[in-house]
Order: C-alpha cells, then structure tokens, then sequence
C-alpha cells in the first residue's frame, strides 16, 4: 500500500496506508461513532466537503451494496479509518468499498490512530484538512488557503422537481441534501411525493395541493439560504402539515423566530439517547448535526420544545403551538440506525390523514 498523509488546519499530521482513489482533495474534517451503515454514512448529502473518520476499528467488511445508497453520487471528500476490510463473506456485496471510492474518485486513507484523531477534533472542533502525498509546508499552505463553498445546499439538491408517486397523500418534499431513507419511508405510507428543489416558491407549491409538507435534512449553515425559504415554511405551516427534518429542522425554527449556535465539536452517529418531552419515552435514533437551536430564544416564541439529546440537553425537536407543524434535528428514517424513531413520521402521516379529512 501506498503511504498516504492526512494533514490538518492546525499543522497536526497523521499517516497512514492510501485505499480509494490516489487523489488530493480538501475539506472539513469529523468524526462519526456509527459501528455499522458506513455506506449510508458515506453516500448522505449531508457530508458534502466533508472528510469522514470512522471510530469504529473495521470498515468495509459488508462491501458496497445499492440499496443501501442514500444518494445516487457520494460527496464526501475523503474517508479515515484505522482498518479496512479486504474480504468479504456479504453475498448481497456488489463491489468492495476500496472499489467504489475509486470509481467515485474519492480517496481514503488507513492505519490511522482513529482514536487519537478523534480525541483531537474533540479539543479542536471541526477544521479544514486533506489527504495528500507528501506532508511538506506547500500542502499545509495550500490547505490553509482553500476557501470552502458556502452554496453546498445548491450543489447536492435536485435543480427540478421529480416524482416519487404513491396512491395516498400529496407529500410535498422540498429538497435541501435529502437521504433517500426519507423517500423509502414516505413509501411506507403510500404518499404520493412530489420533490421540489430548495427554489421552490409559495406558488410552485401550491400548485400541486399539498396535503402535507416535508423539509429535508441538508448540508451547511442553513442561515446561508435564502430568506424566501423562511417565508415559505411561514406561509405554509400555517395551511398544512408541515415537518422538518435536519436541516429542516433549523430553518423551521428560524422561521418562526428562532436563533441557532455552531456546535463546537459536531455530532455524527446513530446510536444517541433523545427523550420525548411530553411521553418521558426515550428512543435511539441517528444524528449528524453541526448548528443547534439556542433554548434561550425561545423565549416567548409560539415553539415548544418536544425532544432533548440526553447527553448534553440541546434541543432535538420543535413543535407549533397554533398550527399542526413540527420538525426534529435527528434522522428518524433508520438509514442507517434504530427504527424506533420513525414513529415521528406517523404522527406527521396523522396529522396529513386528520386534514384531509378535514379533522383539522
């Protein structure tokens, strides 16, 4: 194996053997606890610039199977992990993962202490970094000087709409870096999704009648949208059904007044405690959050807070006071991760079913 070098923003390097493909690319840099789903991880739009260290000692042994894709193209920009599996015994496998980072033209690197790397981003917090082939002070100048984009939304979600058709409810979806775990469980339910791009605009929407509305997870700082994304989810939630999800989550509470906070140390993994507010129910359920709704202002807006992350009390989950709209930071579709926390999609499918029938 080829000798490969991570670097990073703070002249920290680590070295290790290539896998992938032997290109030099830039970006940020997390870690993410996940012991299983390293290809949903991988192929989440939610990764885009992103470098993924994987804590776990082993990937790779389950190999690259397409139904498990989240997206159709990975945008991650490189992969860190202390052991990647040669072999695998998996019959559903369709190529190896050193093969598909090749095709995708996304490198990797291993035999990296994955453990003190991530003990160091703990410290740091996330910072720019790059594999590269030699670690001499033109690559840290270089490093140093990559400007990242801030127009990652726009560069993951669908430019037009598309169906997802279905014989129950009109779902509108507007897509900010959506997985397709989301997509599989609205087709649990039968609804008949329409996706729109993040441009959507009220009357593009109302166009198609929605019986309930969905904001996908996403990439980046959703403060770098558009505002007439705000005025969007204002208009609407007070009309339908309305659930945020991830990054939908975020806009949804800036939307009605909210503020938000850069996590320090971002949190990537599919095993977190969350407790339901108002059940005392604790469920498991996957995140990968950068931002965080500030509690403190939410002082006298119309939200209430329905979940909270047991490790560290920030807020999972929002809810209208007045109209039938709500949204969660964690990923509730179970791509990968525990499957209790899908129930958060029957409450919206039940909310959608009482409007239609004119319930509410």
């Amino acid at each position: 194996m080829a000798k490969r070098f991570l670097i990073l923003q703070d002249g920290t390097t680590f070295s290790g053997e290539a896998f992938g493909a032997p290109a030099t690319t830039f970006g940020e840099i997390v870690f993410h606890t996940a012991m299983t789903g390293y290809q949903e991880v991988i192929t989440n739009p939610i990764y885009h610039n992103q470098f993924i260290t994987f804590t776990t000692p082993t990937i790779g042994a389950a190999g690259i199977n397409h139904r498990a894709d989240e997206s159709i193209t990975p945008v991650v920009k490189g992969i860190i992990a202390r052991e990647v599996a040669e072999v695998s015994t998996n019959r559903l496998q369709q190529m190896s993962l050193d093969a598909y980072l090749k095709r995708h033209n996304i490198p990797g690197i291993s035999k990296i202490d994955t453990r003190a790397l991530a003990r160091h981003l703990r410290k740091t917090g996330t910072q720019k970094a790059s594999i590269v082939d030699i670690a001499d002070q033109h690559a840290f100048d270089q490093l140093s000087a990559m400007v990242l984009t801030t127009k990652q939304v726009q560069q993951v979600a669908t430019p037009k709409a598309y169906a997802n058709p279905g014989r129950g409810a009109n779902v509108v979806v507007i897509d900010f870096g959506l997985k397709s775990g989301l997509l599989r469980v609205l087709s649990d339910f039968d609804a008949n999704v329409t996706v729109l791009p993040p441009t959507a605009t009220i009357e593009e929407v109302a166009n198609l009648d929605p019986d309930g509305i969905v904001l996908s997870a996403g990439p980046g700082d959703p403060r770098n949208l558009s505002s007439d994304v705000l005025d969007l989810i204002r208009y609407y939630q007070e009309r339908v059904p309305l659930f945020g999800v991830g990054l939908g989550h975020e806009l949804f509470a800036l939307a009605n007044g909210a503020s938000l906070n850069k996590i320090a140390v971002e949190r990537h993994g599919m095993n977190h405690p969350i407790r339901e507010q108002i059940t005392n129910r604790v469920i498991f359920a996957a995140q990968g959050q950068g931002f965080g709704v500030d509690a403190e202002s939410l002082t006298n807006l119309p939200l209430l807070i329905t979940h909270i992350d047991l490790t560290d009390n920030t807020i999972q989950g929002l809810r209208h006071r007045d109209y039938p709209a709500f949204s969660v930071q964690f990923f509730p579709d179970a791509a990968p991760g525990p499957i209790e926390a899908t129930q958060v999609f029957a409450e919206f499918m039940e909310m959608v079913t009482m409007r239609k029938e004119g319930i509410v």
